[in-house]
């Protein structure tokens, strides 16, 4: 095979590569001795943390480390990291001539002469702390529509609380009186009894009020399934007219899950108004909750998944509606019955969590949304070795 002409090909010569890494300014690039000394600075270097050359070349780089972060000797195990593994990345606030702070994602790789020996470090250091505030306020926010959509739903939730304390009152109020009245010794016991049981069922909606509505950090655990149907049907059951029947189909000896419970309250809740207000009239919502294998049928997932189908026998929900019902905002309902946020806070919760949300429905005959979350795996001592081999 003739060997391709390569004479008309440019030769980049060490002054040319130099000269394109001056000419970077959005990235701090330089160079450091194996004892971590600064040997060359580049105009990127210049601009984020406001050294000159002359100023920083023959310090050492922990120079740009915090205080607290020089005492944890944070620079050296990142040194150590590097020359050992030939590579090592660090995301941190790093410090400025002037004494401010600046977010960095900065990565360190180990350069070699011809014969393999380490002769330096290249340093690569970007400041991304404005991509860090975006990310803080776009996690406050969701938090605060998470709240948001927890008052909503507690609002749905009062008509058919006020009618079921209601119901407890009068049987505690009744009983009391009929108590006081009583003559008959062995009656009066039973009617205490009937006293207390009314107080213990309003004793415990109202915990499972307090526990949904409590605002706290969001928090990330293994739950079971059925325990967490459990905790939830109080709630579900005062979200839904009597002229609607609940069924419930849960699968026994479901694995684990890790989820954040008090958010998948919220979804379950959102699917279940959903359900109610496609109702409209008598009819009947199933949950079901169940666990199986997936192979790429549903957005793509592989693998062993819990899956939370909730059924109607409503309406059934337009062609034409159904690409757009996970959009914010976007809501068929009149002004006033709904924010458009439910669902799209479904759909958000299901992708966090490495889930998915799936829609059947027949227009006339009812929906099916169906939520999908991946079971939850120990990691084992096999596992870990496995990873650090790899």
């Amino acid at each position: 095979m003739p060997v391709p002409d390569r004479s008309d090909l440019p030769v980049m010569y060490p002054s040319r590569y130099e000269q394109l890494v001056q000419a970077v300014v959005d990235y701090a690039i330089y160079m450091l001795d194996p004892s971590g000394r600064v040997v060359s600075w580049n105009a990127g270097a210049e601009r984020i943390k406001g050294y000159k050359a002359d100023e920083v070349i023959g310090q050492h780089f922990s120079l740009f480390f915090t205080e607290h972060d020089c005492v944890q000797n944070r620079p050296k195990r990142l040194l150590q990291q590097a020359l050992e593994k030939g590579v090592a990345q660090d995301e941190g606030w790093r410090m400025r001539k002037d004494g401010t702070q600046f977010w960095a994602l900065a990565a360190l790789d180990v350069v070699r002469d011809e014969h393999g020996e380490i002769i330096g470090l290249a340093k690569v250091t970007r400041d991304i702390t404005d991509r860090r505030d975006s990310a803080m306020q776009l996690d406050a926010m969701r938090a605060q529509l998470f709240q948001a959509q927890k008052l909503e739903a507690l609002g749905q939730l009062t008509g058919g609380l006020a009618h079921d304390f209601n119901n407890l009152l009068t049987i505690i109020i009744s009983s009391a009186r009929l108590a006081l009245d009583s003559q008959d010794s062995k009656r009066v016991p039973r009617l205490l009894e009937h006293i207390l049981d009314a107080g213990q069922r309003g004793t415990q909606l109202t915990q499972q009020l307090l526990s949904f509505a409590r605002h706290k950090q969001l928090n990330v655990a293994q739950i079971s399934p059925a325990s967490l149907i459990d905790s939830t049907r109080g709630l579900i059951e005062h979200a839904l007219p009597h002229h609607i029947v609940v069924e419930e189909h849960i699968q026994p000896d479901l694995p684990l899950i890790e989820v954040d419970a008090g958010q998948l309250q919220m979804v379950l809740l959102n699917l279940v108004f959903n359900a109610r207000d496609a109702i409209g009239a008598h009819g009947r919502i199933s949950l079901e909750v169940g666990c199986g294998e997936i192979a790429g049928e549903i957005d793509d997932l592989h693998g062993e998944f819990v899956h939370f189908n909730v059924r109607d026998t409503g309406q059934g929900i337009d062609p034409q509606v159904l690409p757009r019902i996970f959009e914010p905002f976007f809501t068929t309902k009149s002004f006033g019955k709904g924010t458009g946020l439910g669902l799209s806070q479904v759909y958000g919760f299901a992708k966090q969590s490495n889930g998915a949300i799936h829609v059947s429905s027949t227009p006339g005959e009812g929906t099916c949304m169906s939520l999908y979350l991946p079971t939850w795996h120990p990691v084992t001592a096999a596992d870990t070795m496995g990873n650090s081999d790899g």
